[in-house]
């Protein structure tokens, strides 16, 4: 190949990847982001049951300020009959605390990006860098479908896959 084709295959290479760079948000208020979240909607994956009726993440502060992460599957959707937890920590990795590190199994960590969230709070997004795992988090099991409108044409710009996209919980 000639110096000329190598050179317009990394331009090429660089804004394809350019392209579909996942971006966080500028900031997240980590005392407003502790709590319950429900999963509203998730790409299905390896470590995570698949046939619970309900899932939330509780999200909270040890004593040394690390995030505790207690994910729970319910076998009813009220979420009185616990089916499997696990409980992980946390850790921002930047200033802005939209990107954290999130580990269940010592020593393995996972990217948690928070690339979506709503000026209140009610819902959330978080990915990685590569688009390989997805969650839509919101704060009761429902979500407005003007919310999940926004929130699927904020994914589909960006990239990501829609077609693997599972819901859980229910379109108000």
């Amino acid at each position: 190949m000639n110096p000329h084709t190598i050179i317009m295959l990394c331009l090429l290479l660089l804004l394809t990847i350019s392209i579909n760079a996942v971006t966080t948000v500028a900031s997240v208020d980590l005392q407003r982001y502790l709590g319950r979240w429900y999963q509203f909607a998730y790409f299905p994956n390896g470590f995570q049951p698949k046939d619970c009726a309900l899932t939330t993440a509780d999200y909270s502060l040890d004593k040394k300020g690390k995030i505790v992460v207690l994910n729970t599957c319910y076998t009813d959707k009220a979420g009185k009959v616990i089916k499997k937890q696990a409980k992980g920590k946390a850790y921002a990795v930047d200033k802005t605390n939209s990107k954290l590190k999130v580990s269940f199994f010592w020593p393995f960590k996972g990217d948690y990006w928070i690339v979506k969230l709503d000026a209140d709070y009610r819902y959330a997004v978080v990915s990685d860098p590569k688009q390989k795992y997805l969650w839509i988090l919101t704060r009761t099991p429902d979500l407005d479908k003007a919310s999940y409108t926004e929130i699927n044409s904020f994914l589909a710009k960006g990239g990501w896959d829609l077609s693997r996209l599972e819901i859980n919980g229910e379109l108000k």
